[in-house]
C-alpha cells in the first residue's frame, strides 16, 4: 500500500510538473509573441519617423535650392541690364555666355522640380550632383561678373 501511494505521488508529481511546464511554455510563447508584436510596432513607428525626416529634409533642401536659383535669376537679370550698356562688340559675346548660364539655371530648376522621392541612396546622389552643379553655376556667374567689369 505504501508503495502504491508512493508511486501515485510520483506520478502526480511528474504529471504536475509536465502540466506546469506546458503551461509555462505556452506562456513563454505568448510573451514572445507579445514582444514580437511590440517590436514590430516600434519598427513601424521608426520607419514612419525616418520617412517623415527624409520628407522634411527634401522639403528643406528644395526651399534652399529654390532660393539660390531665384538669387541666380536675379543676378542674371541684373547682368542683362549691364550688358545693354556694353559696346556692340562685347555685347554679343556676353549675351551668348549669359544665355548658356541662364539655360543651366533653368535646367537645375527643372531637375529639382521633377525629382521624385526614390529612396535615401538616390536622394543623396541627387543632392550631391545638384549641389555640385549649383556651385559650378554660382562660380561661373561670379566669374562672369568679374570679367564683365
Amino acid at each position: 500500500m505504501k508503495k502504491m501511494i508512493f508511486n501515485l505521488a510520483i506520478i502526480a508529481f511528474v504529471a504536475g510538473t509536465m502540466l506546469t511546464a506546458c503551461q509555462s511554455s505556452a506562456k513563454k510563447v505568448e510573451n514572445a509573441e507579445n514582444n514580437l508584436q511590440d517590436a514590430k510596432e516600434k519598427v513601424d513607428v521608426a520607419k514612419q519617423d525616418l520617412n517623415q525626416a527624409m520628407r522634411d529634409s527634401i522639403q528643406q533642401f528644395r526651399k534652399e535650392s529654390e532660393e539660390k536659383i531665384a538669387a541666380q535669376e536675379k543676378s542674371i537679370a541684373e547682368f542683362k541690364a549691364r550688358i545693354a550698356k556694353e559696346k556692340m562688340k562685347n555685347r554679343a559675346k556676353y549675351e551668348k555666355k549669359l544665355a548658356q548660364l541662364e539655360q543651366k539655371n533653368s535646367d537645375l530648376k527643372k531637375s529639382l522640380d521633377e525629382y521624385n522621392e526614390e529612396g535615401k541612396d538616390k536622394w543623396d546622389a541627387f543632392k550631391i550632383k545638384f549641389n555640385h552643379d549649383m556651385d559650378n553655376l554660382g562660380k561661373a556667374l561670379k566669374g562672369f561678373f568679374v570679367k564683365g567689369k
